[in-house]
């Protein structure tokens, strides 16, 4: 009698524990019991199986180019992406507990890691605090990662500059465990920013492991042009009509003094905008460069031809001919003044006297004639060779602005944008 009944209290107890252990159960009729049961499971480690590698699906990516740097050739780049993977721990029976779906906290379970491969700088940080977690243990959640992009941009074209840069998107794996990516759909969002837009974004691959996004660039040569070349253009059309002022008064010169100088301050003060160096150095340096050329050797031209119209020689005058022509000076003074001397003492009566003073007069004014056809000769030579060195400037001009429109616009240049590959 006493076993039966000692039999029966045991049997009692059993029951009475499963009819708690039931209303526990039967107690979690919400979800947030639901995700707090989940939590305290503390599932921080990554869900592994017999392989050892866990697929993470990203079914969409938002791609968007922040910023394009021209002087250190880097991109700043945001992305957004959506993340699927399915951890079994984290699944409940819907028999019990009714709920499809439930929110958790970011940081109470294991969430995959992203990092762009070839970034200098890149953080990834989760878009929610909460993610969403299924009833099988899948899970849905998004992340943003910024990356500064260390890319060899292809600027030899600048400013109509074009080309693609590669954006290695990669998760932690090592001999064979860790994740693995799925992509799906790519999404290139404001495609517009600065001097530069994104004209087509393309998921690719080398291998399984290396999945690239592949931007395509291009520069908006609007601002560029208008800020950097159009000047440069206008200084050397101002230098070339410039050749329409006179040689004699020294206008000519002064205005082209003043277009080198202006023409320097220009560069001086472009210097910050002016893209830096890769292995495709920008061609509009070269640009710059032809052009303060020409100003400067026409200015020298025109020197020259000044002096020419003047003297008739290019040439400096030696010490010798400066004497020579001092004395020349000197006895033409004479020569004048005994003129003036014998014009002063005139005899009316002295018929010999005004035969010899007339023919004084006479050399005087042959002599002042010769020189004035003379310089006007030097004058006219001058003009010739002015006009000469005019249309060989405006030749030379018009050929080089042409032929380097098309090498900036036409020209290719190779970069190899995966050498951080190995």
């Amino acid at each position: 009698m006493l076993r039966f009944l000692t039999h029966s209290l045991w049997k009692a107890v059993f029951l009475l524990t499963l009819l708690t252990v039931g209303r526990g159960h039967a107690s979690c009729t919400n979800r947030r019991c639901l995700a707090e049961m989940l939590i305290e499971k503390e599932y921080l480690s990554q869900p592994q199986n017999e392989n050892c590698t866990h697929k993470i699906s990203v079914p969409l990516i938002e791609y968007q180019t922040l910023s394009v740097d021209t002087k250190t050739l880097h991109i700043i780049s945001r992305l957004q992406a959506s993340l699927v993977w399915r951890d079994p721990e984290l699944g409940w029976d819907r028999s019990v507990y009714p709920y499809d779906k439930v929110i958790l906290p970011v940081n109470t379970i294991w969430t995959p890691e992203l990092h762009v491969t070839n970034g200098i700088k890149t953080t990834m940080s989760h878009n929610s605090r909460d993610l969403l977690v299924n009833s099988d243990g899948t899970v849905e959640h998004s992340v943003i990662i910024n990356a500064e992009v260390n890319c060899e941009v292809n600027l030899f074209n600048y400013p109509f500059a074009s080309d693609e840069c590669p954006v290695a998107i990669q998760t932690w794996s090592n001999q064979g465990c860790g994740t693995d990516l799925v992509f799906g759909k790519l999404k290139n969002v404001d495609g517009s920013h600065g001097d530069w837009r994104t004209d087509n974004v393309t998921l690719k691959n080398v291998r399984s492991d290396r999945n690239y996004i592949m931007v395509e660039l291009s520069i908006k040569e609007t601002n560029p042009f208008i800020t950097l070349l159009l000047p440069s253009i206008l200084i050397i059309i101002a230098d070339m009509v410039s050749f329409a002022l006179p040689l004699g008064g020294g206008e000519r010169n002064c205005f082209k003094v003043t277009l080198v100088l202006s023409f320097t301050m220009f560069l001086i003060i472009l210097n910050d905008q002016l893209p830096g160096d890769g292995q495709c150095s920008p061609v509009i340096r070269i640009h710059f460069c032809v052009c303060l050329i020409l100003l400067v050797v026409s200015m020298l031209l025109s020197m020259l031809l000044t002096r020419l119209s003047t003297d008739g020689t290019l040439l400096f005058s030696c010490c010798c001919e400066g004497s020579v022509s001092g004395n020349t000076g000197n006895k033409d003074l004479k020569e004048d003044e005994e003129v003036k001397a014998d014009i002063s003492v005139i005899q009316l009566n002295g018929s010999e006297d005004d035969s010899q003073m007339l023919r004084k007069v006479v050399n005087f004014l042959d002599a002042l004639d010769a020189k004035t056809l003379e310089s006007h000769r030097y004058q006219m030579f001058a003009n010739k060779v002015d006009r000469t060195i005019f249309w060989l400037y405006f030749s030379f001009g018009s050929a080089y602005f042409i032929a380097m429109s098309c090498v900036m616009i036409k020209y290719p240049c190779s970069v190899d944008h995966f050498d951080f590959w190995y």
